[in-house]
């Protein structure tokens, strides 16, 4: 029997200047996500828009 994929999200300490900081704070708000959910989402994105990822 085929194992089941592993959706369960890891966790990692990142550490991002102010500025930069601020910026995403600013567009998680405008964009009505948390700050994680948007750090998530600009990655998707990063991967997809690579090749790295499908979907």
């Amino acid at each position: 029997m085929a194992k089941e994929k592993d959706n369960t999200n890891k966790t990692f300490l990142l550490r991002v200047d102010a500025a930069t900081m601020e910026a995403v704070e600013q567009w998680a708000a405008d964009e009505f996500r948390s700050v994680n959910g948007q750090l998530q989402w600009i990655i998707a994105e990063a991967l997809k828009k690579s090749g790295r990822k499908k979907k």
